[in-house]
């Protein structure tokens, strides 16, 4: 069946909420809001494969390890495994840490649920029952009075065995109630719900009921949901004694966007998964939420130093990939494949470590990249990948960070056309490796300057005074199986070297650029050099060489350019 050409036959618009003096717009996010991980329970539900006790044990001390202080562990109700893992959370969850289950507004589940919780140093109860008309009048069949009764008298059977209850004081009782599909319900209807559930369980502004507001299904843009949150916020009484929390899912991809609008309208609290795992399209990502945070200045008191451990995790637990692209976790996420983008990112570096000599606080700032990727564990090399589509910049960064090599402007344009022909003949990305491999073989750059199996070798030099200005040099080169001997006369070592070399090729060789820097930063440190020179008429060509001496690196670099012209049959 194709699609409709009018839809509206078909669907209906959400109608927004009327709220013309609404404040959240104005707002900005100033510090994170308590978080609540639902991994192994909403998370692990919507999985094929659900998770293995030892898997969800692995991934509860991931959390805590996290920052996690809130975790929703299990529906106890639903099997005896998920009752058994509420066990091993309630016994050796951190006494910081508070074990959530979930349960739905049925009292013999209610029973067991609480059961599951016995000996906790903190817990929270979770109930829910929707109260859209859709799912109130195909669902359960109940009016609006009957499902407004059943949550208060639900709510008093938590009280009653939960925080009234003589045997359960040694734990820290929380409530938590979800109006479930509640961005789909009369906003005064879901504010007369909570009311009176607040009403029965009594809460305190020490210890404060959690009113969960979720998007159980996400059927609006952000901004609808955040006038739903602000006028809930405005309108329920007691407001000091009540927590907001958020569940936003992903069903037209903008969960991220609703959970920081309902923070801004007054949320307190946020619900979701690592990278976004749930039903469906999923709920919100946490480590999206907690990372744009931090890349605003807000730590958000979630730990992702080791980023990489944590997809371990999700992904072998969850068995579903992290997707390459996404926010902050995804393995492109750090990369640039463009030209113009790599050039950007490798003259941002420079800058960045200019500021930073001169302020070692100096703030972050980076075309491409608003987070540091070291600040998850990532590192610098990742960032730049090659293929047949990057510029310069892509290939003289791999060099840079690999070989220490600040390849000239005019090099980083020559080697990028080799490294470009030879990403179109793999038919994909070039690796680091193979981009480093690439230039030794393409300058005849050796690690250890042993120059092995070069046609052009240098043997041997001296270098003598002539004049105030003229300087003699008498070279041995090792040319194939021959050892010959030049003199050449310069105004200094270079122009010397180029004379030797053109007597003996009886071609001019002309010094077209020049270029020289030193590897690393103390006194015993190599130095490279760059030498651009014109062979004849029809021959220009680069060589690199390097060395501890800065003379003789040059003499390498002719080394290399002979050879190369060499091997492309130029002389």
């Amino acid at each position: 069946m194709p699609m409709l050409k009018d839809p509206s036959k078909k669907y209906v618009a959400f109608k927004p909420l009327n709220l013309p003096d609404r404040q959240w717009p104005s707002k900005t996010l100033q510090a994170p809001p308590r978080w609540l991980s639902t991994d192994l329970r909403d998370g692990n539900q919507s999985l094929p494969d659900p998770m293995s006790v030892a898997e969800k044990k692995e991934y509860f001390n991931k959390l805590v390890q996290i920052g996690f202080k809130e975790i929703e562990v299990a529906f106890p109700s639903a099997s005896q495994t998920d009752f058994d893992f509420t066990r091993y959370a309630v016994e050796n969850a951190p006494a910081d840490v508070a074990i959530q289950v979930l349960s739905p507004c049925r009292p013999e589940l209610i029973k067991r649920t609480v059961e599951s919780l016995k000996g906790a140093k903190k817990a929270i109860v979770h109930i829910y029952l929707a109260t859209s008309d859709c799912f109130r009048n195909i669902i359960f069949g109940l009016s609006q009075e009957e499902s407004l009764e059943m949550a208060v008298n639900c709510t008093k059977l938590v009280r009653e065995l939960t925080k009234d209850a003589p045997e359960m004081q040694d734990t820290v009782w929380g409530f938590e109630f979800s109006p479930e599909t509640f961005s789909d319900t009369d906003p005064d209807y879901a504010l007369r719900v909570c009311e009176a559930v607040k009403a029965a369980w009594g809460p305190s502004e020490e210890n404060p009921i959690i009113f969960n507001l979720p998007a159980t299904v996400e059927m609006s843009t952000p901004n609808v949901y955040a006038d739903q949150i602000e006028y809930f916020s405005r309108n329920i009484s007691e407001r000091k004694t009540v927590a907001i929390s958020l569940h936003p899912h992903n069903d037209r991809g903008c969960a991220v966007a609703a959970a920081e609008l309902g923070q801004m309208a007054g949320a307190d609290r946020i619900e979701g998964c690592l990278f976004g795992n749930g039903e469906r399209t999923g709920n919100v990502d946490l480590v999206t939420l907690a990372l744009n945070l931090y890349t605003q200045g807000v730590y958000p008191h979630l730990d992702f130093s080791d980023i990489t451990s944590v997809i371990d995790i999700v992904e072998r637990c969850n068995k579903i990939p992290v997707h390459p692209r996404a926010p902050y976790g995804g393995q492109l996420v750090v990369c640039a494949f463009s030209g113009s983008h790599q050039d950007a990112i490798k003259k941002g570096f420079k800058k960045q470590e200019e500021r930073q000599a001169k302020d070692p606080n100096a703030r972050w700032q980076l075309p491409y990249l608003p987070l540091d990727p070291q600040d998850i564990g990532r590192t610098y090399e990742a960032i730049i990948r090659v293929n047949s589509q990057s510029g310069k910049g892509g290939a003289s960064w791999v060099i840079l960070r690999n070989l220490e090599l600040d390849l000239p402007r005019a090099l980083q344009v020559s080697f990028s056309k080799i490294v470009q022909n030879e990403s179109e003949v793999k038919g994909r990305e070039l690796y680091n490796k193979e981009i480093t491999n690439l230039f030794k073989n393409s300058y005849f750059v050796d690690d250890d300057d042993t120059q092995h199996d070069l046609y052009f070798q240098l043997v041997d030099y001296s270098i003598t005074n002539t004049s105030k200005s003229a300087r003699l040099i008498n070279v041995e080169l090792q040319v194939g199986k021959d050892t010959v001997s030049l003199k050449g006369i310069g105004n200094g070592p270079i122009s010397s070297f180029a004379s030797a070399i053109s007597s003996y090729l009886k071609k001019d060789v002309l010094v077209l650029n020049y270029h020289e820097h030193s590897l690393g930063k103390d006194s015993n440190s190599k130095a490279a050099t760059y030498l651009h020179c014109a062979i004849g008429d029809d021959c220009k060509v680069w060589g690199v060489g390097i060395h501890e001496d800065v003379s003789q690196a040059s003499f390498l670099s002719f080394i290399s350019l002979l050879n190369s012209a060499r091997r492309d049959g130029k002389i």
